[in-house]
Parts: C-alpha cells; sequence; structure tokens
C-alpha cells in the first residue's frame, strides 16, 4: 500500500507544490489583508490548501491520463507510472475523482465565490492537456491555470475580484508560461518528430528562450505593479530583489548550447522564488498589522 502511495506522489511530482502553493497562501494573505485588514483564519489556509491539493493531483492525474501514449514514445517520460505500468488507467480515474472530491469539499468550507467559478478551473485543468495537440500557445494555458492558484486563494477568503487581484493572477500566469517554456526545450526534436506543439518546437532554442526571458520580464513588471496596486512596502520590494536575481540567473545557466542545468533553472529556481516572494510579502504584512 504504502509503494502504491509513493507512486501515486511521484505521478504528481508532490514535490512540484512548491510553485504553486505558496503563491496560493500569498493570494489568501494579502487578498485578506486588503479586503479585511486582517490576515486569514488557519481554518481558511486549511481548506486552501486542501483545495489546491485536490486540484494540482486532479490535474496531473489527467494529463498523465490525457498524456500516456505521448509520454510511452518519449524517453524522458516512458518511466512515468501509467506507460510503465506501475498504475492502471482504472486507478488514475479513481484518484482523479477523489481529487476533485476533496477540491469540490473545500471550495464548500469557503467563500461561496469559490464554488461558483470552480467549473472555470476545472475547464482548465481538464484543457490544457490537449493544447499541446493543436497549438503551441500550451504554455500560456498552463500559465492561466496554474495562475488561478493565488486567484483562488484571493477569493476564497474574500468572495471578490478586484484588479489587484487580477495583476497578481496575470503575473503568475507569465511566470508559469516562461518557465514551461525552459522545460520544454529538453524535448524539442521529440516534439517536431511526434508533432507535439511547443515555443520551442515551433521557433527554435535561440526563439525560446527569448521568449521565455520576455515572459519574465512581464513577470518583474507585474511584481511591481502589483506592489504599486497594494499596501505592500519596502519588505516585499526586498524580496522582489532577491526574486530577480532568481530569475536573472534562471535565464543565466540555461543557454541554446547548454540545457545541462535546465532541472536546476526549472525546479530549485522557480520553488526557490515562489517561497521567497511568498516569505517576503507575508513577512511585509505581520509588520504592518503589528
Amino acid at each position: 500500500m504504502f509503494k502504491k502511495v509513493r507512486i501515486f506522489l511521484e505521478m504528481i511530482k508532490i514535490e512540484h507544490t512548491l510553485f504553486a502553493l505558496p503563491f496560493a497562501f500569498m493570494g489568501a494573505i494579502l487578498g485578506s489583508v486588503v479586503a479585511t485588514g486582517h490576515l486569514p483564519s488557519w481554518a481558511q489556509i486549511g481548506w486552501i490548501l486542501m483545495a489546491m491539493f485536490g486540484a494540482r493531483s486532479a490535474a496531473f492525474g489527467l494529463n498523465r491520463l490525457i498524456d500516456q501514449h505521448i509520454d510511452k514514445k518519449n524517453p524522458r517520460t516512458a518511466n512515468r507510472a501509467i506507460p510503465a505500468g506501475l498504475l492502471k488507467a482504472g486507478e488514475v480515474i479513481i484518484f482523479i475523482m477523489i481529487s476533485f472530491a476533496l477540491l469540490v469539499w473545500a471550495a464548500l468550507e469557503l467563500d461561496p465565490l469559490a464554488l461558483k467559478l470552480m467549473p472555470i478551473a476545472v475547464f482548465f485543468l481538464v484543457i490544457y492537456s490537449y493544447t499541446k495537440r493543436f497549438t503551441w500557445l500550451c504554455h500560456v494555458v498552463l500559465g492561466l491555470t496554474i495562475g488561478l492558484a493565488p486567484l483562488g486563494g484571493w477569493v476564497a477568503v474574500t468572495g471578490e475580484i478586484d484588479w489587484a487581484a487580477i495583476i497578481f493572477y496575470l503575473t503568475v500566469a507569465l511566470w508559469t508560461a516562461g518557465f514551461d517554456v525552459i522545460y520544454a526545450c529538453q524535448d524539442i526534436e521529440f516534439d517536431r518528430q511526434e508533432g507535439v506543439h511547443s515555443i520551442p518546437a515551433r521557433f527554435g532554442l535561440n526563439k525560446a528562450l527569448k521568449i521565455a526571458q520576455g515572459f519574465h520580464v512581464l513577470t518583474a513588471i507585474g511584481f511591481i505593479v502589483l506592489w504599486l496596486t497594494t499596501q505592500l512596502s519596502w519588505w516585499y520590494l526586498a524580496g522582489m530583489i532577491i526574486a530577480y536575481i532568481i530569475l536573472f540567473y534562471e535565464h543565466y545557466i540555461v543557454t541554446p548550447n547548454d540545457l545541462s542545468r535546465l532541472q536546476t533553472a526549472f525546479f530549485t529556481m522557480n520553488g526557490a522564488l515562489s517561497i521567497v516572494v511568498f516569505l517576503f510579502t507575508w513577512i511585509d504584512l505581520v509588520v504592518q498589522l503589528g
């Protein structure tokens, strides 16, 4: 049983929670302070955690199920749970249903608007896995999907969507699209051979990395605009300086002629960035609230 649990956790890449979860919490605390002047309750944070686990587990399960035939052909992904025969499709379907049930349960315990908007989130979670079959904008769709984490955290505790929430959503979406373009560079030859759409496959490594840089320049601008539209202060700006250094280093260590440190750029750098931005935002708000 424990072996099966480990396989499921590996399938959903539980360690990649570091990308979206800190931003979901940041959306909750920033939205709560902006709307009510105080931090969200621990109960709200707990339900947001459950919603995130349910949403990302369902998303990864769907992605692995939908892409199982593509994954089997790709040497990099052939050892994933379904193509490797470690999990059956039926088991993954049950896992997806349970994950969606957790998402619905959590939404019921949060602001009613979260439940009303949940079909939009489910649509993005499902449609993303199909986009690589017909458009190289699949990275943007992934960004718009993962960007729902901070927006969902904001809505869950405030019951409203304002301009600051939209700016935060788009900023995280652009950040995600950028690092996903970098990640896709390792599959450029396979994608071209199999007709899988991606920015690297469409434009080549040089242009793809420049497009990723463009996404992350917009990300940097978005974080500053968020500062200008909220009550965040110098603690947040200090975190932004660190975040910008991380973004710069991420692009510095990945070049068209050297993708050897791509995993470091993808996982380590982006995981660190999300944690840094959340921690400095939290410190900023705690200090301001006294």
